[in-house]
């Protein structure tokens, strides 16, 4: 129906607005937006926002990708039978308010005004054996959270794999990169990625996994680079925040990960260094040992996912 672009905020529910911001200023974001009802964060990148929370009882709600332009938004809107709507949050524009077959909240957004972006606080310099580009200065890494820059990628527990790998595939164009396999011919689920023709994009953006049970798996968020992450890693320990994976380097999509639970146990992940493909890269298989098997790093603990 459209092709997407890239996923563009998760929308959530919590009891409290205040927790919910500290912990995001921990983890690396920086506030948008906020109400009596609504909390918006944004990342470094020129993008409104990439994290809702609303006002009440703790719940994961949806997720939101951005659309070329309006006209695809008319077009999708048209083809679903819904309307176009204005967007009440930072950077305005319009969206398309669909519902997935588990009953998770699909946002489709454009026309925003984009902020400008902000400055990238850790850029170090590095040297390697046979490279050597910092001479002549030391380098000294500052304390303190990591540097959001965007929302990446989401990944959704779902009821039934093939239906919700057509549904979302079906409107907004997305395309397989590995699909999970239990057994030969016995599908669990899929890394899916935006089209964008030669155009590279990220590994994937969203992950469909045929759990039987619907629910939130986790959502990544790109930090500025490896140090970065480290520095955060080390923030958020000292804060006393709960800790669930990493850090580590996957084998599917490659990225560096580090995982860690909000204050109502949603997982939240910092990534860096992930694989980009296009129209060029084949789609793959891979079973389970490849699902959770990292490069190096700890085995995932049996609560990952949950």
């Amino acid at each position: 129906m459209i092709r997407v672009t890239d996923v563009a905020y998760v929308r959530f529910r919590a009891p409290s607005l205040d927790e919910m911001e500290k912990f995001l200023d921990e983890f690396g974001m920086v506030r948008a937006a906020r109400s009596e009802t609504t909390l918006h964060m944004r990342g470094g990148y020129a993008r409104p926002f990439c994290h809702v929370t609303e006002k009440g009882d703790p719940a994961f709600l949806g997720l939101a990708f951005f659309a070329a332009n309006l006209d695809d938004l008319a077009r999708l809107a048209s083809e679903e039978g819904v309307p176009v709507l204005d967007h009440d949050a930072p950077g305005g524009g319009k969206l398309v308010r669909l519902t997935d077959p588990d009953g998770f909240i699909v946002e489709v957004v454009a026309g925003q005004t984009r902020p400008e972006k902000l400055p990238i606080q850790r850029h170090p310099v590095l040297n390697d054996a046979e490279t050597k580009q910092r001479v002549g200065e030391a380098l000294r890494i500052a304390g303190g959270p990591s540097q959001v820059m965007r929302l990446g990628h989401c990944v959704l527990n779902v009821t039934d794999f093939r239906k919700s790998e057509a549904w979302y595939k079906s409107r907004f164009g997305l395309v397989t990169s590995d699909e999970i396999e239990l057994a030969p011919g016995a599908p669990l689920g899929a890394f899916l990625r935006c089209d964008r023709g030669s155009v590279h994009v990220d590994h994937h953006t969203l992950f469909l996994v045929g759990t039987g049970t619907p629910g939130f798996n986790h959502a990544a968020f790109e930090v500025a680079n490896m140090d970065d992450l480290m520095v955060g890693h080390q923030h958020l320990e000292q804060a006393g925040r709960r800790h669930e994976w990493g850090i580590g380097r996957h084998l599917l999509g490659s990225q560096i990960f580090d995982y860690w639970r909000d204050p109502w146990g949603h997982t939240v992940e910092h990534w860096t260094d992930g694989d980009l493909f296009n129209n060029q890269t084949p789609p793959n298989k891979a079973g389970l040992a490849e699902l959770m098997g990292n490069q190096w790093g700890p085995a995932a603990p049996p609560t990952m996912g949950s």
